[in-house]
């Protein structure tokens, strides 16, 4: 139940990834998945703060809400979550007053021990991404999973994909024997356009340039630099 609620939030992320960005949403802790109880904080980091930049929620319920009218602290285009709750979670995004909207983040709180740590934001492709598994107070040796496959298991809690491809997109979760499972999240993979030279197809005619003559002022600088070079060249044979 609890990843179909995630796929609906997913399919509202990918239909606010088509608006323009003007701003973009920070959050602190620096990771999507929360345990319960929490401080949270949001921040609209704005290209310009004329616009009026306002957090921005819709939870698993389908309640669509801005910071401050039932929920979190507002000041500016910042939200403050002084104790976050389960139902919180939800997909989070900055919205302007003119009807823009940020990318989003999907936030999921958790009341279990174990939460999976990794990228708040799209990775690009070709980097490392490291996915941290662990609890209130420690790292925990456990196993990961992408789309519930198993993957291996890394008794440091950490775990690091190398060089991310577009098929390494999916939802993660880890897995421990002394605490249990977290959430899954969602990661993202931005694929990197690569620019290429190639000749143009057709029948092009050469171009022709012409250049304006040196003005009287560029001609007499030209001559000054001739007569320089010429008497440091005279100066050097002597």
């Amino acid at each position: 139940m609890e990843e179909t609620c995630l796929l609906r939030l997913l399919f509202v992320t990918s239909l606010l990834s088509g608006c323009t960005h003007q701003a973009s949403l920070n959050i602190s802790p620096n990771r999507t998945q929360m345990f319960e109880y929490e401080s949270v904080s949001l921040r609209c980091e704005e290209d310009d703060s004329s616009d009026g930049w306002t957090v921005t929620r819709n939870t698993t319920g389908g309640t669509r809400r801005q910071c401050g009218a039932d929920w979190g602290r507002k000041d500016g285009s910042s939200c403050t979550i002084s104790s976050i709750r389960k139902w919180y979670s939800g997909v989070y995004w900055c919205e302007s007053t003119g009807g823009a909207a940020s990318s989003s983040i999907t936030i999921t709180v958790t009341g279990g021990a174990v939460i999976l740590q990794s990228p708040v934001h799209p990775v690009m492709e070709g980097d490392d991404v490291t996915l941290t598994c662990t609890t209130q107070t420690s790292n925990l040796s456990a196993g990961f999973y992408k789309d519930d496959s198993f993957i291996r298991t890394e008794p440091t809690g950490h775990m690091t994909i190398h060089h991310v491809s577009r098929s390494d997109e999916g939802f993660y979760k880890c897995n421990t024997i002394s605490d249990g499972e977290s959430p899954p999240s969602w990661i993202t993979v931005t694929e990197v356009r690569r620019l290429t030279n190639r000749k143009p197809k057709g029948n092009y005619l050469p171009v022709s340039m012409e250049m304006a003559p040196p003005t009287q002022a560029e001609q007499g600088l030209a001559d000054e630099f001739d007569d320089v070079m010429a008497a440091v060249t005279t100066e050097h044979h002597l």
